[in-house]
């Protein structure tokens, strides 16, 4: 049980990967949970809950009238709900969700009175210098993203909504800001980009792969995470939700996934600039065709950076867990397995 007692909590974004992992996690620990469901969510990822575990209030960020049902009489808001594309024909409302849907949450939740409001941001709203070497060191909390490091319009749209946030904070909202790093495990139904990664390797479809790096951490240990910033998160602070292990080149992590599973790690590495230029070609068919790109612009300009961070400062004053990253990964790959994402 958690040490602070039951609580009545609203989850934005309750069917994604992390916020159903939440809802599952807040269950365990004994809190009442609301979640805000639109019409259309997969629940697939609260799978084994039912209407005795969690109350349902439909609606989403933009729609003020379900935010105000929703939030009423709650202690603590989770803000984990976000638009997340690597491509869009129209980013336009993904800007709406993650911006203008993170001040809606905001004023309902102060509205509504809530001791603690916890906002998931991402480790894409944290600064770190192009890719120079593996002696750089991971980055922490106190940098923030550089022009430069805002090479996409989700963590443009993120970047935005923690400033937006972040005026909140100075008006005295007690808000905790949390920034999980890539995590994997168990749920994780659409499956994420991470996830996808997992579940193309399983399927024999990676012969190559461009090298970058980034912090793997366990779903659970997040969601435990935003549980623990609401207890003991210091008000106006963010933390990183990460693994101080699991900082990992791409070619270990398949390393260790072919160790896991037995399958040829892809042993073919893609240069950069070769998978820019297909990329700046898949995306400009993408624009006449209207299809997905294969390869989007947003994801290799992402692996020119190593995204290596480190979460001490959640393990310090937090007590973050630290599953390992091998763990996470076996548990990933069960549950792939399981439900029909792969043959075994």
């Amino acid at each position: 049980m958690s040490g602070a007692g039951e609580m009545k909590c609203f989850v934005t974004g309750a069917s994604g990967f992390i916020g159903g992992n939440l809802v599952r996690e807040l269950v365990r620990q004994g809190h009442s949970v609301r979640a805000l469901l639109r019409d259309v969510s997969d629940l697939r990822g609260l799978d084994g809950l039912d209407s005795q575990h969690y109350e349902t209030i439909r609606g989403d960020v933009l729609d003020k009238d379900s935010l105000k049902l929703g939030l009423k009489d709650c202690d603590w808001c989770f803000h984990v709900a976000a638009s997340y594309h690597l491509w869009m024909p129209d980013y336009r409302p993904m800007f709406r969700t993650n911006v203008d849907g993170s001040q809606n949450v905001m004023e309902a939740a102060c509205a509504a009175g809530c001791s603690r409001i916890v906002y998931t941001s991402t480790v894409g709203c944290i600064g770190i210098t192009p890719e120079t070497g593996v002696s750089e060191p991971p980055a922490d909390e106190s940098l923030d993203p550089q022009p430069q490091n805002l090479t996409t319009a989700y963590k443009s749209s993120k970047w935005l909504a923690e400033l937006k946030v972040r005026e909140f904070i100075k008006k005295g909202a007690p808000i905790v800001v949390v920034c999980p790093t890539a995590p994997i495990g168990p749920c994780d139904v659409k499956p994420t980009p991470t996830g996808k990664v997992i579940v193309d390797f399983l399927k024999g479809e990676m012969p190559a792969f461009m090298e970058t790096g980034l912090n793997w951490v366990h779903v659970r240990d997040v969601a435990q995470g935003h549980i623990l910033a609401a207890e003991k998160g210091r008000i106006g602070e963010r933390y990183i939700l990460g693994n101080a292990e699991g900082n990992w080149m791409m070619k270990d992590t398949f390393t260790v996934l072919a160790d896991i599973t037995g399958l040829r790690a892809p042993r073919v590495k893609i240069p950069y600039r070769v998978a820019l230029m297909a990329a700046y070609v898949d995306e400009t068919l993408s624009r006449f065709t209207g299809k997905h790109p294969r390869a989007p612009l947003a994801g290799v300009k992402m692996a020119a950076h190593r995204m290596f961070f480190n979460p001490a400062k959640a393990i310090r004053e937090l007590g973050l867990p630290q599953t390992s990253p091998r763990q996470a990964f076996e548990d990933a790959i069960r549950w792939f397995r399981e439900n029909g994402y792969v043959e075994n």
